[in-house]
């Protein structure tokens, strides 16, 4: 199977030379639009959010855009000083490699030629600790486990999920191919790295002996509004002078739903406001929390009547941000 190029830069709506800021807005901006909460068309808007979050997967990691851009023009002939997608096996497998294609994991084919890592998609090399095949193997000699990425939403990783992931491999013959399919359990809780074991589905023994494991090993979606810390999740919470320093109200959109969260008066930048138990599982049957990061932000332009308001603040207020020198 032919690996389709996937423009990063094209799928977030930004120049090659865009700054790690700008990509971070055009993913959020566009992760909103098309999260499958609020999209019209659910099928349509899970894969367009799927395609957002792996071109951020990529652009906004500094080595793995870095690899990227190397790829450049020459992307079919794989990353500078790394083994071509062809050479690891996909159209031309080297000795001792066979020619994998997952499909369900949410990543595309280019991903997990490049980015994948382990040995999905193209049945890389084996563990270190595994023997290698060498030729005919004259004793009875375990076979090889197959690795892919599985990217997982913080929906799936809070409620658990069920996933049908699909395997294309050569047949026993090696002359043709056949594609198995499982029924994937996601259990609450997963976290980013953790690897879920499909005992005995990786590449069969020799002579006899256990075949290898599959190991998906999870990836959690990037989320326009939480990013992840263990079981705790953290947003960040824009709030206008007058209500961090009066206190206030609010609505949160928390995994769970909304949520109201009360504002302190005096409320001071980048305290953190904890929502207890709004996190993702953890291992204790308890779940993290989730903390708002209070942003305080500024009206860039005023009316002739708000600055009138604001200079007399400025005249009356007894507050002073600075020592006097």
């Amino acid at each position: 199977m032919a690996v389709k190029f996937q423009d990063y830069y094209e799928t977030l709506g930004v120049a090659r030379s865009a700054s790690a800021d700008e990509i971070k807005q055009a993913f959020r901006k566009l992760a909103r639009r098309h999260h499958p909460d609020v999209a019209k068309d659910k099928t349509a808007g899970e894969a367009r959010f799927k395609e957002i979050n792996e071109a951020y997967e990529v652009l906004g990691d500094a080595e793995k855009r870095r690899r990227y851009d190397e790829l450049g023009e020459h992307w079919q002939e794989g990353i500078p000083g790394e083994p071509s997608p062809h050479r690891r096996g996909h159209h031309r497998p080297p000795p001792g490699a066979s020619d994998f294609e997952f499909s369900g994991t949410g990543f595309s084919d280019f991903f997990e030629s490049f980015f994948g890592g382990g040995h999905g998609g193209f049945g890389g090399a084996p563990p270190p600790s595994r023997p290698r095949h060498t030729g005919e193997p004259d004793f009875a000699q375990p076979e090889r486990d197959v690795e892919a990425d599985l990217l997982v939403s913080l929906e799936e990783a809070l409620h658990g999920s069920q996933r049908r992931v699909t395997l294309k491999r050569p047949d026993h013959t090696g002359t043709g191919s056949r594609t198995d399919s499982y029924n994937v359990r996601i259990p609450p809780g997963v976290h980013e790295g953790q690897r879920i074991r499909l005992a005995g589905q990786g590449e069969p023994g020799v002579r006899g002996a256990e075949a290898g494991d599959l190991y998906l090993r999870v990836r959690l979606e990037r989320h326009p509004d939480f990013n992840v810390q263990d079981s705790d999740l953290y947003c960040e919470l824009p709030l206008a002078p007058w209500e961090a320093v009066l206190g206030t109200q609010v609505t949160l959109p928390t995994l769970d739903g909304s949520t109201t969260l009360r504002i302190p008066p005096g409320t001071a930048a980048d305290s953190l406001l904890r929502l207890r138990g709004l996190g993702l599982p953890k291992a204790n049957q308890q779940r993290g929390d989730l903390y708002a990061t209070a942003r305080i932000k500024t009206p860039v332009t005023t009316s002739p009547q708000e600055r009138v308001q604001w200079e007399q603040l400025a005249k009356t207020s007894p507050f002073k941000p600075r020592s006097e020198p």
